[in-house]
Parts: C-alpha cells; structure tokens; sequence
C-alpha cells in the first residue's frame, strides 16, 4: 500500500482535481477522461481489487452508489443516464489495484463495452 497511486491521492502527498471527500471517500475527476463526465470513486480503505471485498464492506458498497447517484443528479446526467463501472484484474482494465469506481456519463454509452 506503500506505493498505492490512490493511498497517494487519499493522503495528499500527489495531488488530484478534488470533487468530494468524506470519511468514507474521495471523488476526483479521471485524468484521462473518456465521456463528459468521467469521476472516480475511490474507497478511502484500501482494498485491492473487488475479489477482496467482504460482508463488513456492505455498507461502504452502498455508499459508493449512493454518492455515484448524487454526483450523476449534480452532474446533470442523471436522467439522460450514465454508467458505473468497476474493473477487476488486468485482464477487465485495473491498472491501479485500489477498489475504485468510474461514474462515466454527459455522451451515448454503446454496449458491449471494451
């Protein structure tokens, strides 16, 4: 966790573009946005991927999608819609293996993804 990029951010020692912070979380805008609006929503607890996520991680779960419904309202995104995605492992696209979340919306979303 030493030289986890988000452990980074949550501490302050690398700067990022601040959206929300609480106990629980921080939300920063994505540095390689791929929609209008592109935020992540990192855990402040470090859990490495979703396969390391247990039943005491409910509540910060919900969390997660709470506040992801509330920045889509403040976004305005939330009635033209927008996405929530979680990658895990390398072979989905985690390259930072910190338990995070992209709240993507603002264009069309085609599926399948990727």
């Amino acid at each position: 966790m030493n030289d986890c990029l988000f452990c980074k951010i949550i501490k302050g020692d690398i700067p990022a573009t601040k959206v929300f912070e609480d106990n629980q979380l921080i939300v920063i805008e994505d540095i390689n946005p791929q929609a209008p609006t592109h935020l992540l929503i990192i855990p402040k607890k470090h859990i490495a991927t979703t396969l390391d996520l247990t039943t005491e991680d409910c509540q910060l779960i919900g969390e997660v999608f709470i506040r992801c419904n509330k920045l889509a309202e403040e976004r305005k995104i939330d009635k033209s819609g927008f996405r929530v995605v979680n990658n895990c492992q390398e072979g989905a696209g985690q390259s930072v293996f910190h338990l995070h979340f992209h709240l993507l919306g603002g264009r069309p979303m085609k599926w399948p993804p990727g």
